[in-house]
């Protein structure tokens, strides 16, 4: 694979032009040493824009190392340091971070959830615990070990990600408010595919929510906080409690060990998953993820929505085409939605949890909207939204 000098400076400059950094804000830039020329490319932006950076980076050796070495109880521990860096930051981005995201298959299970757990502290920091959040990008970045992890070659993934980041910034923006225009006075909003799913969701009085790879001071005003690149989705953090049906998934990625995972039905009932009617061709990975996520809820969350659905979103990056198991560029197929279980709280929502899962449907859905007034509309016809055709 070979990504060339102004691609990468291309990606830097719309990554910092995304965050709206103001005069002598604090920046964190994370990632793995080997997008080390990408961070600092990121940094020089940063202090082009008068604000101050800081990178911190491992390889790939490194991590692995620590968490085949260093014993469960070091990753129970909040790192204060850490904690207190966050904290002190008005913005932090962080790049993909493994070189090789095959490497988490042998991190074991018990400390990853020991550090999801010592980490939700930090987690409250980023995205506000009652107060103001900070502002975040996550930014996918292409390897060769990445396309092999996949199943997918190396010039396919460079063109989902580093092709979805470069859609001209007023495109994707004239797509997501198509959609947005279309869900403003929603009571709920019903979804089908022709590979069986079929649910409704309530989104009544949530706030809707626009990827489109800028910050804006309106969004900021509203603290909508974060960002994706590459983006391309409108988001809502869906009534908790309100939706019934199916959803079939062709392929995700497990929240914690990174295992693909294919062909996956979900049942939900009353806003919640029903884990024993899961299926899929691992379906007892995604339970003991579900489980996992929920024993650690129920130690710092004071009301448990780990299995309470907590969002649905619509993909519409004109450059992302397929779902490869990589859900942050899944999420943006046009022609899909996605639903997600557990956290919702930073972006309209009432939920917080450790878990926020997103299972993406087919391409080629049918969205219809009925609004409060009670009349009905359809906005995405077979996969095509309709006022842009």
């Amino acid at each position: 694979m070979i990504i060339l000098k102004e691609e990468m400076e291309k990606c830097a400059i719309n990554i910092v032009e995304g965050m709206n950094l103001k005069t002598n804000e604090a920046v964190l830039i994370r990632g793995g040493t080997h997008s080390q020329e990408l961070l600092e490319e990121i940094a020089i932006n940063c202090y082009k824009k008068n604000t101050h950076p800081l990178i911190v980076s491992a390889s790939d050796n490194f991590s692995e190392r620590v968490y085949v070495e260093i014993p469960v109880e070091t990753f129970k521990v909040t790192p204060k340091h850490y904690l207190a860096l966050v904290k002190a930051c008005d913005a932090l981005i962080n790049i993909e971070p493994f070189k090789d995201p095959a490497i988490q298959l042998r991190f074991p299970r018990e400390k990853l959830e020991a550090r999801a757990e010592a980490s939700v502290p930090i987690k409250k920091a980023v995205y506000g615990n009652g107060e103001k959040g900070k502002r975040w990008c996550y930014v996918g970045w292409p390897t060769e070990e990445a396309a092999k992890f996949f199943s997918i070659d190396s010039e396919t993934l460079k063109e989902l990600i580093i092709g979805g980041m470069m859609v001209p910034l007023k495109g994707l923006m004239r797509r997501c408010n198509a959609i947005s225009e279309g869900l403003k006075n929603a009571d709920t909003v019903h979804i089908t595919d022709p590979q069986g799913s079929d649910f409704t969701i309530g989104v009544k009085g949530r706030r809707i929510n626009e990827d489109d790879g800028f910050i804006s001071d309106k969004d900021i005003e509203m603290n909508d906080l974060g960002n994706n690149l590459p983006a391309g989705e409108v988001f809502v953090g869906c009534e908790e409690e309100r939706c019934e049906g199916t959803i079939y998934c062709p392929i995700t990625i497990d929240r914690f060990n990174n295992k693909i995972i294919h062909d996956i039905t979900l049942h939900y009932e009353n806003g919640k998953l029903i884990l024993e009617k899961i299926d899929a061709d691992d379906k007892e990975t995604i339970i003991q993820s579900f489980n996992q996520a929920l024993e650690i809820d129920k130690k710092t969350e004071k009301e448990i929505r780990t299995l309470n659905v907590g969002e649905l979103g619509i993909g519409c990056n004109p450059s992302i085409d397929k779902a490869i198991g990589y859900i942050l560029t899944d999420e943006k197929v046009t022609g899909t939605v996605h639903v997600a279980f557990g956290d919702n709280y930073s972006f309209g929502g009432t939920s917080r949890s450790i878990m926020h899962w997103d299972f993406v449907t087919a391409p080629g859905i049918t969205l219809e909207v009925k609004y409060i007034d009670g009349s009905t509309k359809i906005i995405i016809q077979d996969g095509k939204i309709l006022s842009l055709e």
